[in-house]
């Protein structure tokens, strides 16, 4: 009985060790998990960790994953983010060489490097405070904006001609002037920066506008000398041209002119070599239909040329002369009756003479 209650009470000791050494070895695990846990650090994408020594910075950790440190107090791990931040500067009234005002609003785009003592820098600088940091970069920009404007005239600034613009050249500046002492400084790499906004005054918009009036009028003026000036020459061409062509057309109406009077006149010739009196008659019938229009009187005698034709007729040919009869004295008397009243017959030549 006593060996049975012997063994009863070492079956509870061992029991009872077993579960004190469980709760160690349980303890013993999560204490290992969790200075396991305060040992590891884990680093994101686009941050780095600064493992500081009792406050100190000892080292930088910038590639993503686990890293290792001793468990606070004795280190400790300071996130610092890696990635692109972007400020803005607001409007400033800055002065350009030619002693005008223009309103600037400049954008900078940086971040703090993937860098040591980039990082490093940063931490020192700004405490890890990146709005700290951006106030800092709007101040340097807006001291330089008003150093850089200096250096630029307003038509480099703000122009018509796309060609005449250097906004270029004075981000390039400003960038140049502000990059280095920012690095340096606070350890931010400026990655970007340029103007955002440019507006003007009242009364330096007034003063531009002005000489931009001017100026498109003397374009104006010199283009409306150039069309002037071609104008000018075309029609002087022109003008050539049309006497050339004039010229040459009255040479030609002269020509064919001269022509046609030779002609006309070989014809003349031939009519009155064929019938003598023929010619005559259309002759003087030609020049009754020149001299004469429907408003013409004309007082002749009517025996006389061109008119007699008129009153005669066509003159008789050789034949017809011949086979004439001989005036009788009656007739004879007849016709001195006829040549007493002359004036009779004047006055119904002249009847006769009137068109209608």
């Amino acid at each position: 009985m006593s060996t049975f209650q012997n063994y009863g009470v070492r079956q509870d000791a061992d029991n009872l060790n077993f579960r004190a050494m469980l709760r160690i070895g349980v303890a013993a695990l999560i204490l290992a998990a969790a200075i396991a846990a305060a040992c590891i650090v884990m680093v994101s994408a686009g941050q780095a960790d600064v493992i500081t020594l009792f406050g100190k910075p000892t080292r930088v950790v910038t590639e993503p994953g686990l890293a290792w440190k001793l468990p606070a107090p004795v280190e400790s791990a300071i996130p610092i983010d890696l990635r692109v931040r972007t400020t803005s500067t607001g409007l400033q009234d800055v002065g350009t060489r030619d002693g005008l005002r223009v309103l600037v609003q400049a954008y900078v785009v940086w971040q703090v490097p993937n860098d040591p003592q980039g990082v490093r820098q940063f931490l020192r600088s700004v405490r890890n405070e990146p709005d700290e940091a951006a106030q800092q970069l709007r101040s340097f920009v807006n001291a330089d904006l008003h150093i850089i404007s200096s250096n630029f005239d307003l038509a480099d600034l703000v122009n018509m001609d796309p060609k005449k613009v250097r906004l270029d050249a004075f981000e390039e500046q400003l960038r140049a002037q502000i990059a280095p002492r920012m690095l340096q400084v606070y350890g931010i790499a400026i990655r970007q920066i340029g103007i955002e906004r440019m507006t003007l005054p009242d009364e330096t918009l007034a003063a531009t506008v002005a000489r931009m009036r001017a100026e498109r009028e003397t374009v104006a003026a010199q283009r409306t000398a150039e069309g002037l000036e071609k104008a000018a020459a075309i029609r002087a061409d022109a003008e050539k041209q049309a006497r050339e062509v004039m010229a040459e057309a009255n040479e030609k109406a002269a020509r064919t002119e001269a022509d046609a009077q030779q002609a006309a006149a070989r014809t003349y010739e031939h009519a009155y070599q064929r019938d003598p009196n023929l010619y005559e008659t259309l002759r003087s019938l030609d020049t009754i239909n020149q001299v004469v229009s429907h408003s013409t009187n004309i007082i002749m005698r009517t025996d006389a040329a061109p008119f007699k034709v008129l009153v005669e007729g066509p003159p008789a040919s050789g034949a017809a002369k011949a086979a004439a009869p001989t005036k009788t004295p009656a007739s004879a008397s007849a016709s001195d009756a006829q040549k007493a009243a002359g004036p009779s017959e004047d006055v119904t030549a002249t009847k006769a003479a009137k068109r209608p």
